[in-house]
């Protein structure tokens, strides 16, 4: 599937690039009579959930800085997000993270079934794959893609992360100094890494190159992070209502947050640096750069 291409590229921003990853998303989100129907149905409930589309957009934002186009990098944009999807339903699961709520509406496994949830990660995982190896093209760089996301999903990266943030919570660090060095290992594995990957598989798609894709992966790091420390802060400050899931739960559960380390004022100075840090990183793609700029604010300022 494609979408054309008619966007002035300095227009690009999250209102403007949201509806064209929600369109693309939908269609691929469609499945033949293979697929049963509840499977089908819990697996749109699940990917098209109303959601920010962060690391799609940052693909996107990527793409265009490094010179590509929305049409080449949109493939690669979906298959993140079903990446991103699956990750959420499995963590709320009860084994997991178990919360009852997501982006406002009940969690996939509160609706379909814990049995029917895993099986929908398994499949959103699994269609990732296919949309890149099948839609990125040529299949050299279809190739180099599928890498980059297979490692930012596994062992080392997202899965490892929620691996040692589940073992943190059993085993509380009680020094701050090695709580802080845990918890920013754990973030930049369970939340950071698929930023990062977000980023080179936009700069993949525009044949960006090594200094250009060294810029893009020093600019996730510090916005995965930034972003992680404010879904801390909305936990501890935020309203249900606004953010869409339930808060004050990590304090009940033990778990260590920035703000349980740092406080609720450092952790917003924390992050609030990290975004300037940021945008620091991309100054190499001069005004190319300012959606991925504005993003990185709406990071550090979002109330959900």
């Amino acid at each position: 599937m494609a979408l054309s291409t008619t966007d002035d590229p300095s227009t690009l921003d999250l209102g403007r690039l949201r509806p064209r990853i929600d369109a693309a998303l939908d269609a691929y989100a469609q499945f033949d009579d293979g697929c049963p129907l509840k499977l089908a149905e819990a697996i749109r409930y699940a990917l098209l959930a109303p959601g920010k589309r962060l690391r799609p957009q940052l693909v996107l934002m990527a793409a265009d800085a490094c010179g590509g186009t929305i049409e080449a990098a949109l493939p690669a944009a979906c298959a993140i997000e079903m990446v991103h999807a699956y990750s959420l339903v499995h963590d709320d699961l009860p084994a997991m993270d178990d919360d009852d709520l997501r982006r406002g509406r009940p969690t996939c496994h509160k609706v379909f079934g814990e049995a029917v949830a895993i099986l929908v990660g398994d499949a959103l995982l699994a269609r990732a794959f296919e949309v890149m190896a099948r839609d990125v093209l040529p299949p050299g760089r279809a190739a180099r893609c599928c890498g980059v996301l297979a490692r930012a999903a596994g062992a080392t990266a997202l899965v490892g992360g929620q691996a040692a943030d589940l073992e943190m919570a059993e085993h509380n660090a009680d020094q701050l100094h090695d709580g802080l060095r845990r918890l920013e290992a754990i973030h930049h594995r369970k939340t950071g890494a698929l930023f990062v990957a977000a980023l080179e598989l936009g700069g993949l798609t525009a044949e960006a190159n090594a200094p250009q894709l060294a810029a893009l992966a020093a600019y996730g790091q510090k916005v995965g992070l930034a972003f992680q420390i404010t879904d801390d802060l909305l936990d501890v400050a935020g309203h249900q209502s606004s953010v869409g899931k339930r808060v004050a739960k990590d304090a009940g559960r033990g778990k260590l947050t920035f703000p349980g380390l740092l406080g609720v004022e450092e952790s917003r100075r924390e992050a609030k640096k990290l975004v300037h840090d940021a945008c620091a990183m991309i100054e190499v793609f001069g005004p190319k750069a300012d959606p991925l700029r504005a993003l990185a604010e709406f990071v550090c300022s979002r109330e959900k």
